[in-house]
């Protein structure tokens, strides 16, 4: 595909089409990873719209930890939607051409919403730390007017932020090649098509990088720090069983999600591998959304029993 460009009025070449490379580079399996991805998608499209169902009209689940899970299936449907609609129209019309203006849009949306996963993930770690480390001050502390206002701020909280920071990046010249390495508008092959230096917008990306996400990351580690050792000073090992299991699935979903999204974005640019970047990218973007629905059911006793309820209803 030829790139296609513009002459600026300073004679540098300024880009005005994109081209997402995506798994171009593995031609007999563009059939296969296009069932695949289909698949994938139907899985989190099903799974995180099962539990929102569930939590909304059973009424056992009708407390602040599924109000937050059930605000974090919504989030993940429509993080997921931000990039694998675009992968499979890639691989469905072999067409990767994406226009300058469509590619900020999809990278603010990418940004904006994983900064509030990032934010909905602490507050989900508060909530399990105000119910186990403060009992009889939970159905005070997380009220109903309380819990809407957490939601509200881990999904608008990153916006304003992550807003800047694309308008920042797409107000460089890009030039040399338009073709992106990548099976999205992401951050960091942006960033190498840049003319110049970029050390500035990197170290622009590391500052909010820290604000958005390693905050919130020290604090669930500081609210799992005191759940841990107050489920280790319960009496009874049934008791510590039962508290544990409450917020197993919430930890194990931060593993995922933070493991893999925080080695891409804290590593330098010139030390990104476009192979490592994609397959690191595909943890945190798809599958962690794809297991977060069987994490949180086949973990959650609760979540299993409204599961068997619906089911015995229809």
């Amino acid at each position: 595909m030829k790139l296609e460009e513009i002459e600026a009025e300073d004679n540098v070449s300024t880009v005005v089409w994109f081209v997402l490379l995506g798994f171009s580079e593995l031609p007999n399996l563009q059939g296969f990873l296009s069932g695949l991805f289909s698949i994938i998608y139907m899985v989190v499209l099903i799974g995180n719209s099962l539990i929102v169902i569930i939590t909304r009209l059973d009424p056992a689940l009708h407390k602040p930890m599924y109000f937050f899970l059930a605000n974090f299936s919504i989030l993940e449907i429509c993080y997921v939607s931000v990039t694998l609609p675009r992968i499979l129209f890639s691989l469905w019309t072999q067409n990767r051409k994406i226009s300058l203006l469509s590619c900020a849009t999809q990278m603010c949306f990418f940004l904006v919403l994983g900064t509030a996963e990032c934010f909905l993930l602490a507050v989900m770690s508060y909530d399990r730390y105000v119910a186990i480390c403060n009992p009889l001050h939970y159905p005070l502390v997380m009220n109903p007017k309380k819990c809407h206002q957490l939601a509200a701020g881990a999904w608008l909280g990153g916006m304003p932020v992550q807003v800047g920071q694309t308008w920042q990046i797409f107000s460089l010249h890009f030039c040399h090649s338009n073709q992106i390495n990548h099976f999205f508008c992401d951050t960091p092959p942006i960033l190498k098509l840049a003319c110049g230096d970029t050390s500035l917008q990197e170290m622009s990306i590391y500052v909010v990088v820290m604000l958005v996400a390693l905050v919130p990351f020290v604090l669930i580690l500081v609210s799992y720090s005191k759940i841990i050792g107050t489920i280790l000073r319960l009496p009874t090992a049934q008791g510590r069983a039962k508290a544990f299991s409450t917020c197993s699935s919430h930890l194990l979903v931060v593993v995922l999600f933070f493991g893999s999204a925080s080695i891409t974005y804290f590593r330098p640019t010139s030390s990104h591998s476009a192979g490592t970047d994609k397959l690191l990218s595909l943890f945190y973007t798809i599958v962690t959304p794809m297991f977060n629905p069987v994490i949180y059911s086949l973990r959650n006793q609760d979540v299993l029993a409204a599961l068997r309820r619906l089911w015995l209803k229809i």
